[in-house]
């Protein structure tokens, strides 16, 4: 049995043990968090133990770190003597944004680390994870993480240097479809339809449009001229977002996120 630590049981804590749990690996959790509440409720789920920092620390055999960036020192200041007197092999996995895998190996020990960047749709088995891993881990420490993590979705191992340009799709994301589909439905219920049934069918269309393109592999440029008939109600829609420039917006914010990173 594996000993999983969790520092940090936010919505990105919770999803990435909720996709471990799923995993059929045998494991046993230990949950750590600032507002003891949530990792209560994460335990009553999944089954695991209420510990502290420490504890996490002293007792995993796979420590998951998920906090805040800003909130990452004063983290490691409360746990900075179990860090130093570990004996046995750990794997640590961290969640943590902007921080690489150099910054990590200066704060954390130069043992074994898997930095690793998902997305909140893992927590229906629909993510996104890129990972990378430092030297030190092993080939059988990769494959345990691809078996912990397999259930949730596309899990891709990414050079480091690629991984911010991908967070802006992958991670951010999710806020970006959030408001499309916010916005379909502002205009169907515009047009006089229910708002549930408006939410409803733009992310059932969201969802099944990008199921296409994966199945198919085609270009979203050919999905787009499938649909646009001659003439038709599309072609003057997709008129309508070019002029207000909507496929410059979506670039611009792609790289908006990619900048605050730098």
């Amino acid at each position: 049995m594996i000993t999983v630590g969790l520092i940090g049981t936010g919505n990105m804590g919770s999803a990435v043990a909720r996709a471990m749990a799923n995993s059929g690996e045998e494991l046993r959790f230990l949950f750590a968090n600032r507002s003891p509440e949530k990792a209560q409720r994460l335990a009553e789920e999944l089954g695991g133990e209420i510990v502290d920092n420490r504890e996490a620390v002293r007792r995993a055999d796979w420590l998951v770190i998920g906090v805040k960036p800003q909130l990452l020192a004063g983290m490691l200041d409360g746990i900075r003597e179990e860090l130093e007197r570990r004996e046995r092999r750990q794997v640590i996995v961290s969640m943590v944004a902007g921080r690489d895998l150099k910054t990590l190996a200066e704060l954390l020990g130069e043992g074994p680390i898997i930095r690793i960047l998902p997305n909140i749709p893992l927590a229906v088995g629909g993510g996104v994870t890129m990972y990378d891993c430092s030297p030190q881990v092993s080939g059988e420490e990769e494959a345990l993480l691809r078996r912990l993590l397999g259930s949730s979705g596309l899990l891709t191992r990414l050079e480091e240097r690629l991984m911010e340009a991908a967070n802006g799709v992958t991670g951010c994301g999710p806020a970006f479809a959030a408001m499309f589909v916010e916005a379909l439905a502002d205009g169907a219920v515009a047009c006089g339809l229910p708002r549930a049934l408006a939410l409803g069918f733009a992310a059932q269309m969201l969802k099944g449009s990008a199921q296409l393109l994966l199945d198919t592999g085609d270009h979203p440029g050919t999905l787009k001229d499938r649909v646009c008939s001659p003439a038709g109600s599309t072609i003057q829609g997709v008129r309508k977002l070019e002029e207000s420039g909507f496929r410059a917006a979506v670039m611009d914010a792609v790289i908006a996120t990619y900048e605050k990173k730098l």
